[in-house]
């Protein structure tokens, strides 16, 4: 299977003796050169789920496998390799040009020196021009704008050369232009390199326009998956996010307010 795929996947937090599932029986499929959407409401699991295959939680049980490899079983130099993460956390930069932090996604390729040789720089090079922001690698990352930033920090995952991207919640403190812009280059960088592209995000109606898959938590541990449309026509999306004010109205993608 080229992509990921998950199987029976349970997810969740240990603390000493204690266990507490959030997710379990994830059955889901990420292929290549797609962009896929993690979506639910807050304290669904999205962020757990993301953590755990980007290795930063151990899995409960089940199975999650990378272009046919075992990816909960890999060494951590492999795996950082492979999988390009982006966090929501807002990281200091110091005195770092948008090209220092581009390079550092070439550490799990040089060790701890850092000594960069041709093929470094040429992937360093390669990451800056798919997301387009050649003006900003010599500037100050302090004096750069949100999205500047997180166009950055894409480039710095995709330095890597990654055959997977996650990213959590990547557009949380973007405007509604960079927003746009930020799925619009993922969904690009997705077709253009093959890429497997997981996001979660709470921008629904923007994910739905530019996903070509999705998978849906409802807040309750269910789990379902299929394209924005198919979610959309079978009610998936209106019983994970309708309100007593809100009600999803899947013939034009959108929100709308109830009658009163």
């Amino acid at each position: 299977m080229t992509g990921l795929a998950l199987r029976d996947l349970a997810v969740g937090h240990r603390h000493r003796r204690v266990t507490t599932t959030v997710l379990s029986g994830v059955d889901a499929v990420a292929g290549r050169g797609e962009l896929t959407v993690l979506l639910g409401p807050n304290g669904a699991g999205k962020s757990t789920l993301l953590r755990t295959l980007a290795g930063l939680a151990p899995a409960l049980s089940g199975t999650a496998s990378l272009d046919g490899d075992d990816l909960l079983a890999l060494p951590a130099t492999e795996r950082a390799r492979r999988v390009g993460v982006v966090l929501t956390d807002r990281a200091d930069p110091g005195l770092l040009t948008g090209r220092d932090v581009v390079e550092l996604g070439r550490l799990p390729h040089t060790g701890a020196s850092g000594a960069l040789g041709p093929d470094d720089l040429d992937a360093v090079d390669a990451a800056i021009d798919a997301v387009r922001a050649t003006p900003l690698a010599e500037r100050r990352v302090g004096e750069l704008s949100d999205g500047e930033r997180q166009r950055l920090m894409v480039a710095r995952a995709l330095a890597q050369r990654p055959s997977l991207l996650l990213l959590d919640e990547p557009s949380a403190f973007l405007d509604v232009a960079a927003r746009v812009a930020l799925l619009g280059l993922l969904r690009r960088l997705a077709r253009e390199q093959g890429l497997c592209v997981l996001l979660s995000t709470h921008d629904l109606e923007l994910a739905l326009r530019l996903a070509d898959a999705a998978w849906l938590l409802d807040g309750s541990g269910g789990f379902v998956t299929g394209t924005p449309d198919e979610l959309a026509a079978r009610g998936a999306i209106g019983a994970a996010f309708d309100t007593p004010e809100l009600e999803f109205d899947p013939a034009v993608g959108t929100f709308r307010l109830r009658a009163l």
